[in-house]
Parts: structure tokens; sequence; C-alpha cells
């Protein structure tokens, strides 16, 4: 089985402060998420290894966006935070 027969999966949007690079302008800007929370039960036709992936999995939210674009000067620049997985 897929790691995704086991999440059901929601966009989210976070909005996060960062400082743009080239022009130093601070702003918010918004971040997507993809949300992936634990289904109640186990699918249908799932093996051992399986139920024991199930059992030891927990919800997370994955970041889809890795760039965001500054309104003041236009220049797309990375993200500044290493962090792309965030356990909940």
């Amino acid at each position: 089985m897929n790691e995704r027969d086991f999440f059901n999966e929601k966009q989210e949007v976070k909005h996060a402060t960062f400082s743009c690079p080239h022009c130093r302008e601070r702003g918010e800007y918004e971040v997507r998420w993809l949300k992936r929370t634990k289904k109640p039960q186990l699918p249908r036709g799932a093996g051992e290894q399986d139920r024991i992936r199930f059992q030891n999995s927990r919800d997370y939210m994955v970041r889809v966006d890795d760039m965001v674009a500054c309104p003041r000067c236009r220049k797309r620049f990375e993200i500044p935070m290493s962090q792309s997985v965030v356990f909940i």
C-alpha cells in the first residue's frame, strides 16, 4: 500500500513574515502547506507490514511552496526556513 492510502490530504494557507534578501523589505507572505491527517481506520486489503506502518504513522504537514515573490521588487526568493515537514 502507498502512504497516501493512510492519510486524508487537505491544502492550507499559513501566513509567515519574511524579509526579502534583495530589497530588505519585510512583509507577510502566504505559504501553502499540504496537511495529511491519519484516517480513522486502516484501509481494506492491508497486510501485516501495512498495519505496522499505519500504527506508527501520525499527522503531519508538508510545505508546498519553496519560493515566494516580493511585492515591492517583484523578485522571487527561497523561503528561508529549513523546515519543510512539520509533525502535528
